[in-house]
């Protein structure tokens, strides 16, 4: 099992008081497997995958991740899981706009000391990138930032990728398009995918779903 999070737990403090976010969620996810995470705005979808990827920390509960314990480590110990075991696709691209677009794609591999030029550049073949590889992200379409963006999260080969409406910015033939090329990838690769997601039609593209609602699994 690559992901198991179990009992957790989630508490923001607001002027009306606390709001119970999560309340006692439990998730699984498999090498391999990729699985949709849905639920109304408000349900707890966002918190529970920035705490899946150490984004956060739970008030309770253990999230283990490849056989570590990510809700116990530090600042540091959760920035080095991002670098290399955990991906993140953000609904923003976050490209670095200094930066062309093949250094874009090898920085997070850079960070990691995992950079491959090859797989750097397969990946770009894959996503129709190698034509923009010399651009910067103010030359690209709204699709093409984000196909940087997925190829950056996929160049250090993570074993599990949590993408947060990876395609809420785009058309929906665009969507698409984006939504096939991460699954191929990240069956290449065996990496876990765990998506949150609005859309039904993505949802189904996955092999599995989990359904949030009022903080709980519905």
């Amino acid at each position: 099992m690559l992901l198991n999070a179990t009992n957790i737990h989630k508490t923001f403090h607001t002027a009306d008081g606390p709001f119970a976010v999560l309340r006692g969620v439990d998730l699984t996810l498999d090498a391999g497997e990729s699985l949709a995470l849905t639920g109304e705005s408000g349900s707890g979808k966002s918190t529970l995958l920035h705490l899946i990827g150490g984004l956060d920390t739970p008030d309770q509960g253990q999230i283990m991740i490849d056989g570590a314990d990510i809700a116990a480590m530090d600042d540091t110990g959760r920035a080095t899981l991002r670098r290399g075991t955990v991906g993140v696709v953000f609904q923003q691209f976050n490209l670095i706009p200094s930066l062309r677009v093949v250094d874009n794609i090898a920085f997070q591999a850079r960070l990691a000391g995992t950079n491959d030029t090859a797989w750097n550049a397969q990946l770009a073949d894959s996503m129709g990138l190698t034509p923009h590889l010399r651009k910067y992200p103010e030359q690209l379409s709204g699709g093409q930032q984000q196909r940087v963006a997925i190829a950056r999260t996929l160049a250090p080969r993570p074993k599990l990728v949590l993408a947060d409406e990876p395609t809420g910015n785009l058309d929906e033939a665009t969507a698409d398009d984006v939504m096939s090329l991460m699954l191929a990838l990240v069956a290449d690769t065996g990496a876990g995918l765990l998506m949150v997601t609005h859309s039904d039609a993505l949802a189904g593209r996955l092999a599995r779903r989990v359904h949030l609602r009022a903080g709980q699994v519905a």
